[in-house]
């Protein structure tokens, strides 16, 4: 009998000496053995199962530290382009509101800005006063309500009748470079503009204009042509010139 065997029959021999029958019988010695043999026999399966399930329990009761999420920086490039287009918003009660159109544009995600060559813009106010602008190039932000022209840049509200029934007369405004406020109605430049009302023409380094209170205002080098006209047609924008 090998080294390995005498454990085996220690336990033979203490079981035999707890069961008179089996130590007195050869046959309850073999079925012992044959019993231990199964249990050895099966032995390693039953670790591999146990360590098996406590490693999955480890995995599973483990905390996890997932790593903070890297902000993308949004780059100055391109997201979609449109090439002879026209944007049209419209009101509730389906009358349009503004237009915008162009040769080209490209709208820039970082900014939120939608660069236009060769723009053409239309806005139409509460009392369908029709306002239009074009420029070599305009900036637009995302709603459109506020709009930078460059390079050869013209506004101009068409000549109309206010709400209370007053002939409002052509007005334009021409530079280098406006910055129109839609929503508020207002231009204004700190580059030289001409500012011409009907047939009276003015000039100035520094330009604001506000239609809501119908008041144009001119700093620096301030010029100014007037044409004579019957009291009856004299009317529109105030012009105020300032040193």
């Amino acid at each position: 009998m090998t080294a390995t065997s005498q454990p085996d029959q220690l336990n033979l021999q203490t079981v035999a000496g707890r069961n008179p029958a089996a130590r007195n019988s050869p046959k309850g010695w073999r079925k012992i053995l044959q019993l231990w043999d199964r249990v050895a026999l099966y032995m390693p399966l039953l670790m591999m199962a146990a360590l098996a399930s406590g490693t999955y329990w480890l995995l599973r009761n483990t905390p996890t530290f997932s790593a903070p999420e890297v902000t993308k920086e949004v780059s100055h490039e391109a997201d979609y382009f449109m090439e002879n287009f026209s944007i049209k918003s419209f009101g509730k009660d389906g009358n349009l509101q503004s237009e915008v159109a162009g040769k080209q544009a490209q709208h820039f995600p970082d900014t939120d800005m939608l660069e236009i060559d060769e723009a053409r813009i239309r806005s139409v106010n509460v009392e369908r006063q029709l306002t239009t602008a074009t420029a070599n190039r305009a900036y637009s932000n995302g709603d459109g309500s506020e709009v930078q022209l460059t390079g050869n840049a013209r506004v101009v509200r068409e000549a109309s009748r206010n709400a209370e029934g007053k002939d409002m007369p052509k007005l334009e405004f021409q530079g280098e470079f406006l910055h129109v406020f839609l929503n508020e109605e207002r231009v204004q430049s700190h580059k030289p503009v001409l500012l011409i009302r009907g047939t009276d023409q003015f000039s100035g380094n520094v330009f604001t204009y506000s239609n809501l209170d119908q008041v144009a205002v001119l700093t620096g080098r301030v010029r100014g042509i007037l044409m004579p006209k019957s009291p009856a047609a004299a009317s529109g924008a105030r012009v105020s010139p300032s040193q």
